[in-house]
């Protein structure tokens, strides 16, 4: 029974920047209003916020952002079923800097980065 290692940030260092919660917005309408399965865009948005609550227990868990290489390796991605999450590694927070779609051009990735410190 070995020690679990603890997250580095505490559960309320979680940040959603704007971005992100427009995302996680459009991808429910998107699902619920022009799929017609307001069901499965439940589904879907629960599974990015359990995703989310994942990368608060341990955010180096998950593998660096391929897209946005740094030394340091603060840019990281988790997969919840077709989505990419991306977010910050702080030393004292973490920001989810947005959700897209796998299928996305990356490029698209290197322009969450746009206004955020």
């Amino acid at each position: 029974m070995g020690n679990k290692k603890r997250a580095i940030v505490a559960d309320d260092q979680i940040r959603l920047s704007q971005n992100a919660i427009t995302n996680i917005d459009e991808i429910a309408g998107y699902i619920a209003f022009i799929k017609h399965q307001p069901i499965n865009a439940i589904k879907i948005v629960e599974a990015i916020y359990k995703t989310i609550d994942c990368i608060a227990l341990n955010p180096l868990a998950f593998k660096e952002c391929s897209h946005i290489k740094t030394k340091n390796k603060i840019y990281r991605q988790a997969v919840c079923s077709s989505w990419h999450i991306i977010y910050k590694v702080l030393p004292t927070y973490i920001t989810i800097l947005g959700v897209i779609h796998t299928s996305k051009n990356p490029t698209e990735i290197k322009i969450l980065l746009k206004g955020i410190k």
